[in-house]
């Protein structure tokens, strides 16, 4: 391994023993494709699985390793209205696993995540039996304020363009802490602690993925 890589590594095993404190369960893995094939092998055959708008479980191919899989794979595409996606996510609150993304890790272990209709951050409070984490090394930052910065600066104006959401971030590429009808930021959640222990998997990579 090189310096880099050999820092990913220190850094991951201190960013576990956080996770750890708070009933999460830390891993480590070197490349995407290691990633990919552990949260396979966390997901049991046949089990319900849902997942959030994530750039870091496409990237790795987890989502389409799960939707081509021997799973229970719940389609949020196939919601066409309103109703239709309220149901999809009441689907999902009785899933056995639910696959994300983060906006950002602190040093000291805690997920800071953003989410316009918040069915993301919803899923990953309460529901589904387990949730599993995908974080590139790019996701840590020093601490909490840091998290909602790099959530509300460097990955939601990249996800406006993502999804043609008509917001001021959208044109400017930085937060306006704007109440627009398509507003990116409805809800800032901070995940600090799981009360069922285990339930919260976070996969950490140690390479750049994600927004």
């Amino acid at each position: 391994m090189g310096y880099k890589e050999d820092n990913y590594l220190n850094l991951s095993k201190s960013l576990i023993k956080k996770l750890e404190k708070r009933n999460f369960k830390g891993y480590f893995c070197k490349t995407t494709q290691e990633a990919l094939e552990l949260a396979l092998s966390l997901i049991p055959a046949g089990a319900s699985v849902t997942h959030g708008g994530s750039e870091s479980i496409k990237e790795i191919g987890l989502l389409d390793a799960v939707k081509n899989g021997d799973y229970q794979y719940i389609d949020r595409s196939l919601a066409k209205t309103q109703q239709e996606k309220r149901e999809v996510v009441a689907q999902g609150v009785l899933a056995h696993t639910f696959l994300t993304g983060t906006n950002a890790i602190t040093m000291d272990g805690e997920l800071v995540n953003v989410d316009g209709m918040s069915n993301r951050v919803a899923l990953m409070c309460f529901g589904p039996e387990q949730v599993i984490v995908i974080a590139g090394i790019n996701k840590v930052v020093a601490n909490t304020d840091a998290g909602v910065y790099r959530a509300q600066n460097i990955a939601a104006p990249v996800n406006a363009i993502r999804l043609n959401a008509k917001t001021p971030c959208y044109d400017t590429g930085n937060c306006a802490q704007c109440h627009s009808e398509d507003c990116m930021c409805a809800n800032i959640v901070v995940t600090r602690h799981s009360r069922t222990p285990g339930r919260i998997k976070v996969i950490l990579v140690g390479e750049n993925i994600g927004y």
